[in-house]
């Protein structure tokens, strides 16, 4: 279906409650994720649970569609790439965390959206004015100021540099590819390859868990990761969404700077503290983002 039939506050409105739906999820999810593996649930497990809460959502989104799948070769290139590029970098962070130091990793990691954003504006020739542009930009300075925590020895740039490097352009590539491919393809399909795609990668996440050391297969263990894990998933399918009505270089911004924003503010109620430093500094250009994203009028992209 062309976009560009909808009617620009239709799609605009489309897109944003999406976008606003992945932030919720994600960043409630973000807020409890950890917690499993806190309780002695090892983080490859969590990668099978997770993959394995992809199947309902794909399900319930696949019966809505008349269990109709595209299966044309540039729709099973356009799914594996996306699925492949989401799983992989999941299971080449698991080696950068063993590697290198998270502080610095997760910052780096968290700047995906800037790929994201110039090949959109590259290659898809998606523009935005001025409160969009602006929000883009106070997104993206604001992304790593939430898990960065200065302080410690000097790190040397080494292997895990390199790893996180990868997950980078990883995921960035990842929303690139799903604004492509909702083009050509529908947002049922694209969901479901991921889906296989992360299924796919579950031998491999057994293979790297240490089955020697103790493991919490109790509620705190794996039924807790299911609980926060479908919150991953469905944000998921909810990001896809928000891709096919929205413009890349609005939605990704949005969603990774408003995500972290909500995992910190319900963090902080939880421990009933407050922000200081580098964390305040991201909460505030956060929320400045999401005003100018939100309040940006859409226009026709470029090319259409």
């Amino acid at each position: 279906m062309n976009t560009t039939t909808i009617p620009i506050t239709a799609r605009r409105a489309g897109w944003l409650t999406y976008a606003l739906a992945t932030t919720l999820l994600w960043g409630v999810w973000g807020a409890f994720a950890g917690l499993p593996s806190e309780h002695g649930f090892p983080e490859t497990l969590i990668y099978v649970v997770w993959a394995l809460t992809m199947v309902p959502p794909a399900l319930f989104v696949l019966a809505r569609a008349g269990w109709r799948v595209r299966r044309d070769g540039r729709s099973i290139a356009y799914g594996l790439t996306i699925g492949l590029l989401g799983a992989g970098g999941q299971m080449i962070l698991f080696y950068a965390v063993k590697a290198g130091p998270t502080y610095l990793i997760f910052p780096l990691i968290s700047l995906s959206p800037v790929i994201t954003i110039a090949l959109s504006f590259l290659f898809l020739r998606e523009r935005t004015g001025a409160m969009g542009l602006a929000g883009i930009v106070l997104a993206v300075c604001a992304l790593p100021l939430f898990d960065y925590t200065p302080g410690g020895a000097p790190q040397q740039y080494g292997l895990w540099f390199v790893l996180a490097l990868g997950v980078l352009v990883a995921w960035g590539l990842q929303a690139y590819f799903i604004k492509l491919a909702n083009a050509s393809m529908d947002a049922e399909s694209i969901f479901f390859y991921m889906t296989a795609s992360a299924l796919l990668f579950i031998p491999v996440a057994l293979a790297m868990t240490d089955f020697s050391q103790p493991i919490n297969y109790g509620p705190s263990g794996p039924l807790l990761a299911a609980a926060t894990q479908i919150l991953n998933a469905v944000g998921a399918l909810t990001l896809v969404y928000a891709f096919r009505h929205g413009k890349a270089l609005m939605v990704s911004p949005l969603v990774n700077a408003g995500a972290p924003l909500l995992t910190t503010v319900i963090a902080m109620a939880l421990a009933a503290s407050l922000p200081t430093g580098y964390r305040l500094a991201g909460i505030g250009l956060s929320l400045a983002a999401a005003l100018f994203l939100a309040l940006q009028p859409d226009e026709p992209t470029q090319g259409n």
